[in-house]
């Protein structure tokens, strides 16, 4: 136990956020830089070191999260660096992007704040890189067998580093202008700088794995000539076919998916653009959709200057606190302030989109809402609360419905999908073509980054076995864990 009273005597404190009328006006991450040092120690010290660390079952890259809790205490930041990377190929991902379950499973948590794992992962990782503790690691030799990953988002980085690091030649095909997947375009600067990311692939490139961007699988490249040239296939291209709203006035301009507003906003701050195409400046912003992709929009907007920002959501508001129906260890569905709520706009809940108006050239200019009720299983209107909100740019950020199949990837292959339309699987993260795996959203549905990890460094062990018969990589997801098919 690192220091034996630390959750008696020390109150949780987190990372302190930068004024909002300062961070609004750059694309900076949130927080003060170097606010965690003075107190992270401290932080970790509230570990209680359990004989049961229901943090491990929280996480689900299994994250040893006592141990490197231990090591910070201490001061001991090389330890707590390997302890760290040991499980988790990307902590200054996670530790900026993840929701934390681990926190929510945290023992301490049960009557009172939970350590702060989250920012003690981003302290350790981050004092990591600045000491030169993060370095390539390259195979000792090569295996002389070939794998190509599609899609560069944290799954596929996951398990094409594992696999190089096996010894495998791998090739990652990513058919973006820049690696990363949604983490590049998906990801708002402020929520984590792409210098993370950069920084990890000039890491993988030393230690061998090779990257192809602007090339799409199924379109540019015939997919099952790729399966011929490789000997092992990882597809980890995400669940990117974005939920529609096919409502009247849908086809109006100005309504957009989540997913095309926020890459433009990327390229923006890569200097691909000087403003983006789809901007936000001046005018009413309605962004549809509660969860973290809206939080982004909203976030955006209002770096671009939006005359005001709402947000809808057809859920009921959460609860405050934890519900009795998602008890601990759970990950329960509470009320969430995010910075970019902090930031201003309005958040309605429990209404529902009815029709989009527009002006005499076809551009948005109202929203028609109802309020509604959950009844028998569904969403009733109520009767007299119908009412419209101006809308001169709106963004669908209701989530995703499966694996972008429109493309030939996987009719080229002949995969098999499931009924949510995600690529059909086996516990061994094998698709029903010899030699073709799947991790991450792609055979998933849409997750979180820690699950794509996760899956990413599991799958690689699977390909490593196929490839070799028997594998030493270590991973998470084994074939009797049951979070495989949650």
């Amino acid at each position: 136990m690192a220091d034996p009273k630390g959750f008696l005597t020390t109150e949780r404190q987190i990372a302190t956020t930068r004024p909002v009328e300062e961070r609004v006006k750059d694309w900076n991450e949130v927080y003060v830089p170097g606010s965690l040092l003075p107190i992270i120690s401290k932080q970790a010290g509230r570990c209680m070191d359990c004989g049961i660390p229901f943090c491990h079952n929280g996480c689900p890259l299994g994250n040893l999260i006592p141990e490197w809790n231990d090591y910070a205490y201490r001061d001991d930041w090389r330890a707590a660096s390997e302890r760290l990377h040991a499980t988790n190929n990307f902590p200054e991902f996670t530790g900026r992007l993840c929701p934390a379950p681990c926190e929510a499973a945290c023992v301490l948590g049960i009557n009172q704040p939970p350590v702060t794992i989250k920012n003690v992962e981003v302290t350790i990782v981050d004092k990591a890189w600045e000491n030169g503790g993060v370095t390539p690691q390259p195979p000792d030799r090569l295996s002389g067998k070939t794998v190509a990953v599609i899609g560069s988002g944290p799954a596929g980085l996951a398990a094409a580093q594992q696999l190089t690091r096996a010894g495998h030649t791998v090739a990652v095909f990513e058919r973006a202008d820049r690696i990363g997947g949604l983490l590049r375009y998906g990801i708002p600067e402020f929520k984590m700088e792409k210098r993370h990311i950069n920084r990890r692939i000039e890491q993988m490139r030393a230690e061998g794995t090779k990257f192809r961007t602007g090339v799409e699988i199924g379109r540019d490249i015939d997919a099952a000539g790729l399966r011929r040239r490789y000997d092992a296939v990882v597809i980890a291209a995400g669940a990117t076919t974005a939920r529609d709203l096919p409502v009247p006035g849908r086809e109006l301009n100005g309504v957009h998916q989540a997913m095309e507003f926020l890459p433009l906003s990327n390229k923006v701050q890569e200097g691909d653009y000087v403003t983006s195409p789809i901007s936000a400046e001046g005018k009413h912003v309605v962004v549809i959709g509660g969860g973290d992709t809206g939080a982004d929009c909203v976030g955006t907007a209002h770096r671009q200057g939006a005359a005001s920002v709402t947000q809808l959501e057809i859920m009921t508001r959460p609860a405050d606190e934890r519900p009795a129906h998602q008890p601990w260890p759970t990950f329960p569905m509470t009320y969430k302030v995010t910075s970019a709520h902090e930031e201003g706009g309005e958040r309605v809940y429990a209404v529902n989109t009815v029709r989009f108006e527009g002006d005499e050239d076809g551009n948005v200019q109202w929203l028609h809402l109802v309020e509604v009720e959950f009844v028998d299983g569904k969403f009733e209107p109520k009767p007299g609360s119908e009412r419209k909100i101006p809308a001169q740019l709106v963004t669908l950020a209701m989530g995703f419905t499966g694996t972008d199949a429109k493309n030939g990837l996987v009719e080229q292959l002949g995969l098999e999908l499931d009924e949510r339309g995600n690529i059909a699987r086996d516990e061994h993260f094998a698709t029903n073509v010899g030699g073709v795996f799947t991790a991450g959203d792609a055979g998933r549905g849409q997750s979180l980054i820690v699950w794509a990890i996760a899956e990413g460094r599991s799958a690689a062990r699977a390909v490593d076995r196929y490839l070799t018969g028997a594998s030493t990589l270590p991973a998470p997801i084994r074939p009797t864990d049951r979070a495989l098919t949650v």
